[in-house]
């Protein structure tokens, strides 16, 4: 197998929105597909809920902007917002042209069409979804369609190391990005893949928290790679926790979906109270991080390790129907939904910021794009409203695809390209010191930098992970490197981006809760970060950047 490639263009993850921009890509480019796992292991493939498109003649393109900048609370891009949400009935269509089967219901004239669920935030039902396991639908679908391209070189169990840029490698004029270092974890061995585009499609960062409803694989890797690279990151302080996720030691990322709450659950403490009433008149039915806060608190208002969530209420059968993947998960663990509470805590769920990019997918660095939930559109402000993820992941996945084509004509010569250099570099023998670091990081972002933040809790989760990153960085530099290295690296790094970000905003907005500063200030804007990046010195190994 050759050490080195070249493609049109590379893209870095397998989700939606890697898997919208490759097949949209895949008549016009050569184009490889890196996966850190099995191509279909990611977030997109748990997404339970749905995709929220105005598909419903009672509802509105602009009903649906005004509850995305209601959620958003003041800092959502408008002309984002109205270009996603405008775009959502046109890729709706492309996933039904492709084979994605939705749930459908009888209509009074006795027509099928999509059956529409509402959530949180929503005014009115615009969410289409598969049962309740919408994201499998989704991605088993593109994996399929994917499968069928001859211009599609697939890599599974494949993670990149870093981007190559002319700026990294020393080379005058203007930057471009020039590929990537990719380590082949099977074979352990590091391949240089040239391309003359790179898109950043990796997902998000919230296996950063000790508790999170993602997969393993969510530990930032794209955001941390644009950020070494040059790349703008915006907004990392608004991390989204879920509600609801299964309280139970063995119920790992078991999330229970907020379309349950829209098909009329209730959450109650633990003496069977309703208590959503306490904090917003949208009840149940309140955004996220609304409803997040008030389980917290009521957690440690009253000394309870979860509240509940009860939909008994309804009947058997209409809840095995709509919530069948669920049903059998909750059985799984001793609940019968239709019988019993499900007991539920908060976690991460979702990064609302990420790489900066404009409307096309582009960030600062020419030919890099971000795509999906390693970037920040302007589209989630700071608050992601439900199922609106997925709707970005194939808007900007096919507008990104489009920008690229448009580009594929100009010519473009690699420069000389070094191969991935671990001539001074050993294997380690001290292990131990990632999965310790691990968990350490893990732990003090979920006890410093939580749902309920304060100045004091945050410099302290400062001071820990500027020693952690000194760690790592040395380690880094002197071992071999492996995926649980790299994930490690990268965590840090966002660990760091998100505690800077909390610290600059001197206010509470959206998911960012600060006891300090409880109040929203009157003008605000989005919180920016700008990298200094640092070039390597003679002899280090190539791209080492901090």
């Amino acid at each position: 197998m050759p050490k080195r490639e070249n493609y049109d263009v590379l893209i870095v993850g397998s989700g939606a929105a890697g898997l919208t921009l490759a097949l949209n890509l895949a008549d016009h480019a050569r184009v490889a597909v890196i996966s850190k796992n099995a191509l279909h292991e990611g977030s997109t493939y748990y997404a339970q809920g749905g995709i929220s498109a105005v598909l419903d003649s009672d509802d509105s393109f602009e009903s649906h902007i005004q509850d995305t900048l209601n959620a958003g609370a003041g800092l959502c891009d408008e002309e984002i917002v109205r270009y996603t949400v405008e775009n959502g009935p046109r890729s709706i269509a492309w996933l039904e042209e492709l084979g994605v089967e939705f749930t459908l219901e009888e209509t009074e004239q006795g027509t099928l069409e999509p059956h529409l669920t509402r959530e949180g935030g929503h005014s009115h039902r615009r969410v289409i979804h598969s049962a309740d396991a919408t994201g499998r639908a989704v991605e088993t679908t593109l994996v399929e369609r994917i499968r069928e391209h001859k211009n599609v070189v697939l890599l599974e169990r494949h993670m990149a190391v870093d981007l190559i840029t002319r700026r990294k490698l020393g080379l005058r004029g203007a930057d471009h990005v020039l590929g990537a270092y990719v380590l082949d974890i099977d074979n352990d061995s590091t391949r240089t893949i040239c391309a003359r585009f790179v898109a950043l499609a990796s997902g998000g960062a919230s296996k950063v928290y000790l508790y999170t409803s993602n997969p393993d694989g969510s530990t930032g890797d794209g955001i941390a790679m644009g950020w070494r690279a040059g790349c703008r990151v915006a907004n990392m302080e608004f991390m989204q926790f879920h509600p609801t996720c299964l309280y139970h030691p063995n119920a790992k990322s078991s999330l229970i979906s907020e379309a349950v709450r829209g098909e009329g659950a209730y959450l109650l403490n633990g003496a069977g109270e309703r208590f959503m009433q306490h904090y917003d008149e949208r009840l149940e039915l309140a955004p996220r991080d609304i409803v997040a806060r008030a389980i917290d608190d009521q957690m440690k208002r009253r000394g309870e390790p979860c509240v509940y969530l009860d939909i008994t209420h309804k009947p058997a059968d209409f809840i095995r129907e709509h919530f069948p993947n669920i049903y059998a998960t909750c059985a799984q663990f001793g609940y019968d939904m239709t019988r019993d509470k499900i007991p539920v805590v908060p976690a991460a769920h979702y990064t609302c910021g990420g790489i900066l990019t404009d409307k096309r997918g582009a960030t600062d660095i020419p030919g890099l794009y971000a795509v999906g939930e390693t970037s920040c559109t302007g589209l989630h402000g700071a608050n992601r409203m439900a199922s609106n993820s997925l709707l970005e992941c194939l808007v900007f996945g096919t507008a990104a695809a489009r920008d690229i084509i448009s580009k594929l004509s100009d010519s473009a010569d690699f420069p000389a390209i070094p191969d991935w250099d671990e001539s001074l570099v050993t294997h380690s023998d001290e292990q131990v010191v990632v999965s310790h670091n691990w968990d350490e990081l893990r732990r003090f972002m979920w006890d410093y930098v939580g749902i309920v933040r304060t100045d004091k809790r945050l410099e302290r989760a400062k001071h820990r992970v500027d020693l952690l990153l000194s760690e790592i960085n040395d380690y880094y530099g002197n071992f071999r490197v492996n995926s649980d290295l790299l994930e490690l690296r990268n965590l840090a790094r966002i660990a760091d981006l998100i505690i800077c970000s909390a610290l600059a905003r001197k206010e509470s907005r959206g998911l960012h809760y600060t006891l300090d500063y409880p109040e929203p200030m009157d003008r605000t804007g989005n919180t920016v970060l700008t990298p200094t990046v640092v070039k390597p010195r003679p002899g280090a190994r190539n791209l080492a950047n901090t």
